[in-house]
């Protein structure tokens, strides 16, 4: 699965992994409901890193496209939240 971090460019990241994110995802969508913005700043932050530590940067000049858009480390929780589905920001 190839994922996009806003404003940083894009990992190649194994689907195995998606069990781990999508917990992570279920916090920042829990925190998010409740407004809890410490919360938000240091799960998004977690899973940001997450995708990091796991994923394998594709180089700057390839272009593949995105199967999952995640927000920049500086997004707003009001940004986060327009970015969601039902299913948070990671499906599954």
């Amino acid at each position: 699965m190839i994922v996009r971090i806003m404003g940083e460019g894009q990992v190649r990241l194994d689907d195995g992994h998606l069990t781990e994110l999508n917990k992570l995802d279920d916090e920042l969508l829990s925190e998010m409901e409740s407004g809890d913005e410490p919360g938000f700043r240091r799960t998004l932050s977690a899973l940001l890193e997450s995708v990091r530590r796991l994923g394998a940067p594709l180089p700057d000049d390839a272009l593949e496209p995105s199967e999952l858009i995640l927000p920049s480390p500086d997004a707003t929780l009001e940004e986060v939240r327009e970015m969601l589905s039902d299913e948070g920001l990671i499906p599954g």
